[in-house]
């Protein structure tokens, strides 16, 4: 397919060569928005640090590509809020290009009985939308959230409102990205974690980044090169290179080039880290089964679509083209009551791709006009719930794969009629395309389940929370280490602020 991807790093033999002739303060493995943010730490702090990323564009799952001409996707990644304000502001990532385009109001879900839920930043508008199911709901919509830390959503989410489409238009947050129904104990966090960002202070504003999640991982790039880091892409690394004292003393590149460093930082997943790129029988037995039995399981696919017209949504009754606010936020499709989202969920657990997928939708192009030709849009579509190993078929199959896009292109007919017909192409990445591409163990989008037995002092793995690994000079600054998954940077910026402790005590 023809692709075009957004990156400034050099991927030359001159770079890969230049990478042999010095021993490097620290390496980081894998150019994410993690490992990038790491690298512009320390090498902010005066060290000499080269970052290697296998695919060739940096960005990890937060990457722009041009995966059809003129159309820019936000392939994996598609909302920032989690980045934390401290990141944006001491790498000065609007200064190196950061923009971001805060989305008012942020959620829509539209019903199949011609009624439809608008949410937002607005407290007014929350209330009027609410008060149309119930004058009640809307009374107690403004929520301590805390409750929710160690409850499934259903029962918190039950306790506080009547309303099913409210009720469910929430619950969406505290399943994304996992396996769990809305009735899985912990559920609540995953809730919590969504609604804990920010944008420009505003917190729990999700907004879209102009030119596609990409470019966050540019401005953090921009930062990095700026204060001397060496960003090199189509550099795979294939080992740890380990000292019989036990330890790290650099790594080896896939085509055999040796890059020493006596530290290392990885932004892979905790079992690609430990399991394939540390040689064997150098970590404990205890520590490898930990990592082994983790929860790495995935159901999200992801869909990028290129369309000709915007979706027009029956219950709207709205018959001009242009985009209104039922377009600027997150559409919750098939997500009307929380039993049709466990409903989903239990076919999935049953080994079937959901018959009625729980989708999330979203139209950046409606605010970033760089990213689309002029009337054509950009559409996301982050889609549960998708076995890794379907029972019925399997996603190397390309009628099987056409099949299921084509049942979630349907279901978006029941509420937009001829949204299938507006589709000019699109990119479909289930659970295994995510793990391959992007490097995601079992498609998890988390670089890990967050449970309640894989958070604070438990990820990865209990009594290894603090980004130090069993072994010297290795640490973890990826998704997979506290607090979590999201484009956060928190785990990178950790991380770095911890290599600099111990560089600085030795």
């Amino acid at each position: 397919m023809w692709r075009r991807c957004f990156s400034s790093s050099s991927s030359s033999a001159t770079a890969t060569s230049a990478l042999k002739d010095k021993k490097w303060d620290a390496l980081v493995i894998g150019g994410g928005h993690n490992g990038l943010t790491s690298a512009a730490y320390l090498a902010r702090a005066g060290l000499s640090v080269a970052v290697l990323e296998r695919r060739h564009v940096i960005g990890g799952a937060a990457v722009t590509e041009e995966l059809i001409p003129s159309f820019k996707f936000s392939r994996c990644s598609y909302l920032q809020s989690l980045l934390r304000p401290s990141i944006i502001r001491e790498l000065e990532l609007r200064r190196h290009g950061l923009k971001l385009l805060k989305r008012s109001p942020s959620s829509f879900t539209p019903c199949l009985d011609g009624r439809y839920l608008l949410l937002g930043p607005d407290k007014d508008l929350n209330h009027s939308e609410i008060s149309k199911f119930s004058k009640q709901d809307a009374d107690a919509y403004p929520r301590d959230f805390m409750d929710l830390l160690l409850s499934p959503a259903s029962k918190v989410l039950n306790n506080w409102f009547e309303t099913d489409v409210l009720k469910a238009t929430l619950a969406t947050d505290a399943v994304i990205g996992t396996t769990g129904s809305v009735h899985t104990p912990g559920s609540g966090y995953v809730l919590l974690h969504h609604v804990m960002g920010e944008t420009d202070g505003d917190r729990g504003i999700w907004s879209y980044v102009e030119g596609g999640m990409g470019s966050v991982s540019l401005a953090i790039s921009n930062a990095a090169k700026e204060a001397g880091a060496h960003i090199v892409t189509s550099a795979e690394v294939s080992q740890l290179l380990v000292e019989d004292s036990g330890a790290v003393n650099g790594v080896l590149l896939a085509d055999g080039t040796p890059v020493r460093s006596s530290v290392v930082l990885s932004n892979a997943t905790p079992y690609k880290t430990y399991m394939d790129l540390v040689p064997r029988d150098v970590l404990p037995d205890d520590f490898i089964r930990a990592i082994k039995y983790s929860d790495y399981s995935s159901a999200t696919t992801k869909i990028n679509l290129a369309v000709d017209k915007l979706p027009q949504f029956q219950c709207c009754k709205i018959g001009h083209p242009d985009a209104g606010p039922q377009h600027v936020g997150t559409i919750h499709i098939g997500s009307e009551s929380m039993e049709e989202i466990h409903s989903a969920c239990q076919d999935s657990a049953n080994g079937i791709p959901s018959r009625r997928p729980v989708i999330e939708m979203t139209i950046p192009s409606v605010l970033d006009k760089t990213i689309s030709p002029p009337g054509k849009h950009v559409i996301n579509l982050f889609i549960q719930y998708t076995p890794y190993n379907p029972s019925d078929g399997s996603w190397g199959d390309p009628a099987y794969r056409e099949s299921f896009a084509q049942k979630c292109f349907t279901l978006i007919d029941e509420y937009a009629p001829a949204f299938s017909s507006s589709v000019i192409g699109y990119d479909m990445l289930t659970p295994p395309d995510l793990e391959r591409e992007i490097g995601l163990t079992g498609g998890n989008v988390f670089h890990g389940a967050m449970g309640l037995d894989s958070l604070f002092l438990m990820r990865p793995v209990k009594g290894w929370s603090n980004y130090r690994t069993p072994l010297q000079g290795l640490y973890l600054c990826g998704s997979g280490a506290h607090p979590g998954g999201g484009v956060m940077g928190a785990p990178g910026r950790n991380a770095a602020q911890l290599v600099l402790q111990d560089v600085n005590k030795s």
